[in-house]
């Protein structure tokens, strides 16, 4: 299949199809969407969730006073989240950064920006890359930013999209430039559906997969020809 944006459009009307179109909805605050994504690195959704709220509740949702506490305080707080010896001065690189140049901690003014210069804005924080910055943007605002994780980036490499080790940044990219931005919410939330129902690492359940008859890992053809694996 040599036409990628038919292909691009043909995925994303297949996954609707099969889980329904998701309707954005702010996330809310884009301190706290950021600060969350910020612990969610290398670990679930699960314990990034439970260390955010311990922080919050730790420090009664004050950035001010997460900002100015005590490093090992906070690493407590955060403990859940993993890799706190880095998470916790990353937060509070940032705070200090964003209090130094807003005088308060919001970030709503991102939100009048160009994509590309929000993300840019936000990609200069400790701790926080594309991905990070697309999740804000895309979930608290709505803005044209496509968020890629580990199941966006497995499945866009299986079904062709991009070349089979192609890098999250340029996942990104290519996906930003097939599709239209209205299309980046639904298109995040299913994909990350379809990677943990259907389209696993590991033993993928490629049989009943709606995407069956688009997919390079499935039909061995184009990268996947010589049977490689990710």
């Amino acid at each position: 299949m040599s036409d990628l944006p038919g292909r691009a459009r043909d995925l994303y009307d297949r996954l609707v199809d099969e889980y329904g179109e998701p309707v954005w909805r702010s996330h809310g605050s884009a301190m706290d969407e950021l600060v969350l994504t910020m612990l969610s690195a290398n670990t679930n959704d699960v314990n990034s969730g439970r260390a955010f709220k311990r922080l919050m509740a730790t420090f009664d949702a004050d950035w001010e006073a997460i900002r100015t506490a005590p490093l090992d305080e906070i690493k407590t707080a955060i403990r859940e989240a993993g890799m706190y010896n880095q998470k916790a001065p990353n937060i509070v690189k940032t705070l200090t950064m964003i209090k130094e140049e807003r005088g308060e901690y919001r970030l709503d003014f991102v939100a009048e920006m160009p994509a590309a210069e929000a993300a840019e804005y936000l990609t200069r924080f400790p701790g926080v890359g594309h991905k990070t910055a697309s999740i804000v943007l895309l979930f608290c605002f709505n803005g044209a930013a496509f968020p890629v994780d580990t199941h966006v980036q497995r499945i866009s490499r299986r079904v062709g999209i991009c070349g089979h080790k192609t890098g999250a940044a340029k996942v990104k990219q290519i996906w930003e430039d097939l599709l239209p931005p209205q299309t980046y919410y639904a298109l995040h939330v299913n994909l990350i559906q379809h990677g943990r129902r259907t389209c696993d690492a590991r033993t993928p359940q490629c049989e009943g997969c709606c995407l069956q008859d688009i997919c390079d890992y499935w039909l061995q053809q184009g990268d996947w020809a010589q049977g490689r694996e990710l």
